[in-house]
């Protein structure tokens, strides 16, 4: 029997690996003859780096960038086993969690620093390179990106701009020149769930910034100079992408991914299940266990236990999914593949404990899985 264990990781109790651990424990218990086959997960989020290092035994770099508000900050990025692929995730460097409450200004923040991890990941000689853009203090639709990678946005009197939302104001041309020669030579793929364009109600200013700090006035300015930025992308790199699905995500970061770097927005747990070659791994599989911290009625928009679920339903394997806890409307997973979930919570606890006892109460109920699947098997 081969059981295919593929879980995202519980956040703030276990990494995805961790959770594979304890639910390959508790199985085995039961099941001690099962072939299982471990594929630590993400969705782009948070832990993307350290599922991919685990799932392709890579390495972790640890380098000092520009942070949010254009301090020096410790950021990180993974690169895969076989050193082809690194993996970024953009909160690394510049996070809402870098950024005290008190401090929080959508104009000043700046995604600088995530360019220059693409910079060292470029100078490491990969050929493709993963972007998770979850968690942004930005709002300056990539341009402090592009600045860290050597491009120069100037204003009129050829003097380069603040890297930040702010700055857009003062922008009169963009010089690409300069940028990291290789990033023609890099695939970028990059991990987004929300499909809000660059500008408009719904765009990356009004929907986003005001968990940043933003206020009503700073948004307004916001605005107009996304628009202002989006226009001068448009007149001087022929490229059109303010209306563009996703662009507008973490601060209007896809827009300048889109036009800069010719990036692909994917749904991330999508995009980590061609990337681990997960099909290939679960189409001979008898059984699938998946889970996360939480399920509830937004995991079906593109979050790692339907991604898994899809592809198992794709082969007619059955899927278990296991969650520290479900929440209103999580029995919509039922349409996607997902044949039984569970909680992993026994008993009313706090929140500090059910974290701390993430470990053994997934173990466990694995392991009452295994049994109540032993019984099928005997009967």
């Amino acid at each position: 029997m081969k059981i295919v264990i593929a879980p995202d990781s519980f956040k703030e109790s276990m990494a995805a690996l961790e959770a594979a651990n304890a639910i390959e424990e508790g199985f085995s218990s039961v099941l001690p003859q099962a072939h299982f086959q471990k594929v630590p997960m993400a969705d782009g989020g948070e832990g993307t780096v350290q599922s991919i290092i685990d799932a392709t035994g890579g390495t972790l770099k640890k380098l000092t960038v520009t942070g949010p508000l254009e301090e020096k900050v410790e950021a990180f990025y993974g690169l895969s086993g076989d050193k082809k692929i690194a993996v970024i995730e953009m909160a690394a460097s510049s996070g809402l969690d870098k950024v005290r409450p008190e401090d929080r200004n959508p104009l000043l923040t700046t995604t600088y620093g995530f360019g220059e991890l693409i910079s060292d990941a470029l100078d490491e000689g990969v050929e493709e390179i993963l972007l998770g853009i979850g968690g942004s203090a930005t709002n300056d639709g990539g341009a402090g990106m592009i600045m860290g990678l050597g491009g120069k946005l100037l204003d009129k009197a050829h003097h380069s701009i603040s890297p930040n939302g702010k700055g857009l104001k003062d922008l009169a041309s963009i010089d690409v020149t300069d940028m990291h020669k290789r990033i023609s030579e890099v695939t970028f793929r990059v991990a987004c769930d929300v499909d809000n364009p660059l500008t408009g109600e719904q765009g990356a200013s009004y929907i986003y910034g005001p968990q940043k700090g933003g206020t009503k006035e700073q948004l307004d300015i916001l605005e107009g100079n996304l628009k202002h930025f989006a226009q001068l992308i448009k007149e001087q790199l022929g490229k059109d992408i303010e209306h563009t699905p996703g662009a507008g995500a973490a601060g209007g970061l896809g827009a300048g991914i889109m036009a800069f770097l010719d990036g692909h927005l994917e749904r991330g747990g999508d995009l980590l299940v061609d990337m681990l070659g997960l099909e290939e791994k679960i189409k001979d599989a008898d059984l699938v266990i998946t889970g996360e911290g939480g399920i509830n009625h937004q995991t079906i928009y593109g979050k790692t236990p339907i991604a898994v679920s899809r592809v198992a339903k794709k082969y007619g394997v059955p899927t278990i999914a296991l969650a520290g806890c479900l929440n209103q409307g999580y029995d919509n997973i039922y349409d996607e593949g997902i044949n039984a979930v569970f909680s992993i919570i026994p008993e009313f606890t706090s929140l500090e404990e059910a974290l701390g006892n993430g470990y053994h109460n997934l173990k466990a109920t694995a392991a009452n899985c295994a049994k109540v699947l032993s019984i099928g098997m005997n009967s």
